[in-house]
């Protein structure tokens, strides 16, 4: 039954109580921050789960008043207003028991890179990207470029940001994969549609202390800044190129004028893609996870469309088509697209552990 499963929450949550109001923890800064922290996660389910009791409590004491010949009628017009709720309940109940994903709480690091459609997937690149930026205030988040490489048509060969705000991860995890645009370009004279393709990546920013480099893995080459054309941007070598020797990944930051801190910008973004890579190895060893999941970050899949003539966005993952193109992307409405991923990768891991 759903109820013997939601008492052990019930049971540690009353727990944690009395161990924070121990003098032995007040004392302790370190350890009372995390049972706080830990107690204030139960909260959410600890709550469903007295309003369950309560709900499975007064249902049964009303349907023992049916036989009774002056209050039965009364206690059939209750039960037609407390056996709706039971059903509703049970489905919140089940979501809160899915186990979190502990990257959930993370700032991210996004990537954008224009793939096939040369200009036209180098300008999608930006609109995609401010796309995100608006979503970003929308949500009250902060966006801070790491890196730019723009492209001689006004657009980006890619950008690199860092977005910080409260659980940006569990939102923007489900937009690492191929986004494809279909638009008639400013410079098709016949109004033909042309289709292009980028790709994003969405990490999960991490301390130092989780991930280690040692410095003999790594090789550090300085090289002046350069911008569209070749042209020189500054006259000093501050221009990073990190080179990640076993694994071959390479990060390059030329945006800032200290070397200093672009190779503090590319050792944040190497560090990402490490965590990333090991998060990935380990989704792939395990291939029911790996199917159970949405929008892991699979950079060969195909997982939106943009077609501006139609004004349409087509999420493939999960067949949902919405005609506000336009308003998604202005507005930073992309809400409208990522909740229905959230509900069907809730729905599936729900399924995946038989509540």
């Amino acid at each position: 039954m759903l109820a013997d499963k939601l008492n052990p929450f019930i049971n540690r949550y009353n727990e944690l109580g009395e161990m924070l109001s121990s003098p032995d923890i007040t004392s302790d800064i370190k350890r009372m921050t995390a049972l706080s922290k830990e107690q204030s996660s139960l909260l959410p389910i600890v709550e469903k789960a007295k309003e369950y009791q309560t709900l499975i409590s007064d249902i049964a004491d009303t349907k023992e008043m049916l036989s009774d010949a002056e209050m039965g009628d009364m206690a059939k017009e209750e039960l037609k207003e407390l056996e709706p709720k039971k059903p509703l309940l049970e489905e919140d109940i089940k979501t809160l028991l899915i186990p979190k994903d502990p990257n959930d709480d993370r700032n991210i690091i996004v990537e954008l890179r224009a793939g096939a459609g040369g200009d036209e997937a180098a300008i999608f690149v930006g609109d995609l990207f401010d796309a995100y930026t608006r979503y970003a205030d929308v949500k009250g988040w902060k966006v801070e470029l790491m890196s730019t490489s723009p492209s001689d048509s006004g657009g980006f060969k890619e950008v690199i940001a860092l977005i910080k705000g409260d659980q940006v991860y569990s939102r923007l995890k489900y937009e690492g994969g191929t986004h494809r645009v279909q638009r008639v370009p400013a410079t098709e004279s016949q109004g033909r549609v042309h289709t292009s393709a980028i790709t994003v990546a969405v990490m999960p920013e991490v301390d130092d202390v989780e991930v280690v480099i040692e410095d003999k893995d790594l090789k550090i080459d300085v090289m002046r800044s350069s911008g569209c054309g070749g042209q020189s941007v500054n006259t000093t070598d501050s221009a990073v190129r990190i080179t990640h020797l076993p694994t071959g990944l390479v990060v390059t930051n030329q945006d800032q004028k200290s070397q200093h801190k672009n190779r503090e910008k590319a050792m944040k973004v190497l560090k990402a893609r490490l965590f990333d890579l090991e998060m990935r190895e380990a989704q792939a060893k395990d291939s029911e996870a790996r199917s159970a999941q949405v929008g892991t970050g699979d950079r060969s899949g195909r997982i939106r469309t943009y077609n501006y003539p139609q004004n349409r966005i087509s999420d493939h993952r999960i067949t949902l088509t919405l005609y506000r193109l336009n308003e998604i992307m202005s507005g930073g409405l992309l809400d409208e697209v990522i909740e229905p991923l959230i509900a069907d990768h809730q729905g599936k891991n729900v399924e995946a552990a038989g509540l």
